[in-house]
């Protein structure tokens, strides 16, 4: 007779951590207007008369773990889906979560993000008729077909990641001592915390070193980067094999505070030595390093403080697909719009940031929480009240207690 595996109970912690570092989206990118410096590629609007050391080290700092962090998150739960609800639902969920709405929301945002970057270099160049020379730019159907990802990017390489993931798990319930031994040696090493401190940033350490690089790039290309693909799918499988040992989750409370701490100050010495004099393995090694600190430290915070249900962040939770997907466009105009403001680039950082953030969780609240785009990106709809939330779920634990 087939057993039925035993379904793994809501994580909170794990639910929230992968909230906030979407959110955390937003800081990213209203800061990077203000941090002075070359311009990025995928990023090339910088306000001439703003920028402040203190906010090119948040840019720096959030760049270094959040990605990786919301890789490894998106790892346990796409092995949940597999192994609890069955294949074709994993496959089915996985499509309709991450890459219809990549589809749909990339064709919705080329314009306004294109146009939006567009005008806000004419603004702080000072353009006569910026807004006359921005809508110039789009005159024929081909200039508002995607040419592409922008900051859906990272949902792309989930849609590739949860490919690749799906027929590996596929593979390895054909080999089942091979899958037994791959999850006996995680096992292992994850229990011992500087074990696997060690073990986890060294790999890490020879995929850059291998790569040539620093750190990953964000590649914003609709032709995969292979360094882009196999840095993050590397913390995505972390993820995936962490879900077979996710009895050890608590042991992410071990040193929470102390590699958070560490992790915070090693990055910041490195942030403020001289990097040119050292060479390019110690800047990987500390990168990785205190990527690992920060990744261990914060989801230890997080089981810590954020393992029980919470209305408030349950509803933050929902509310951040929404959130990330359309805050981009905001943090590249609004800039603009408040140009001419004789005020520090960090009061400017921090309206944007507020703006954006006001904007998006309203719109969510009022347009499509409880419609049919709310059920397109979270798979139904909620109830507009945060109160529901708290209702639902007592209902449900009472349910369950009953049982």
């Amino acid at each position: 007779m087939k057993t039925i595996p035993s379904k793994t109970e809501r994580l909170h912690a794990l639910d929230s951590l992968r909230a906030i570092m979407m959110l955390l989206g937003v800081v990213l990118h209203s800061v990077i207007t203000y941090i002075g410096g070359e311009p990025y590629v995928a990023w090339p609007i910088r306000d001439p008369n703003n920028f402040n050391t203190t906010l090119e080290w948040i840019s720096s700092f959030i760049h270094v773990f959040r990605m990786p962090i919301f890789m490894v998150v998106a790892g346990f739960f796409a092995a949940l889906l597999f192994y609890e609800r069955g294949t074709r639902q994993m496959f089915k969920n996985r499509m309709s979560r991450i890459a219809l709405p990549f589809l749909v929301f990339v064709i919705l945002l080329f314009v306004p993000v294109v146009g939006g970057m567009k005008y806000t270099l004419n603004i702080f160049a000072s353009v006569p008729d910026a807004l006359a020379e921005t809508t110039a730019q789009f005159t024929t159907l081909s200039d508002f077909v995607p040419t592409r990802t922008m900051h859906l990017w990272f949902l792309y390489y989930l849609i590739m990641f949860s490919l690749v993931s799906f027929l590996l798990g596929l593979l390895f319930k054909k080999l089942p001592k091979v899958s037994q031994y791959t999850h006996i040696a995680f096992h292992y090493i994850f229990k011992h915390s500087i074990l696997r401190l060690f073990v986890f940033t060294f790999i890490t350490v020879l995929i850059l070193i291998f790569m040539n690089r620093y750190w990953v790039n964000t590649s914003t290309s609709f032709v995969p980067d292979f360094s882009t693909f196999i840095f993050y799918f590397f913390f995505y499988m972390f993820g995936w094999l962490l879900f077979k040992s996710k009895s050890l989750l608590k042991s992410f409370m071990k040193h929470d505070w102390l590699y958070t701490i560490l992790g915070t100050l090693l990055f910041t010495w490195y942030f403020i030595a001289d990097t040119e004099v050292m060479d390019l393995w110690v800047i990987i090694t500390i990168r990785s390093l205190a990527c690992w600190l920060l990744t261990f430290g914060f989801t230890g915070l997080f089981v810590r403080y954020g393992s029980h249900h919470s209305a408030r962040m349950r509803y933050i939770s929902d509310a951040s697909y929404w959130v990330y997907l359309l805050h981009l466009p905001l943090t590249i105009i609004i800039p603009a719009l408040i140009a001419e403001w004789n005020i520090s680039g960090v009061l400017k950082f921090l309206f944007v940031t507020l703006t954006t953030s006001s904007i998006c969780f309203v719109t969510y609240h009022y347009f499509v929480r409880n419609t049919f785009i709310g059920k397109f990106l979270n798979g139904k709809k909620y109830s507009r009240r945060i109160s529901d939330i708290k209702h639902v779920e007592i209902s449900k634990m009472k349910l369950i207690r009953d049982k």
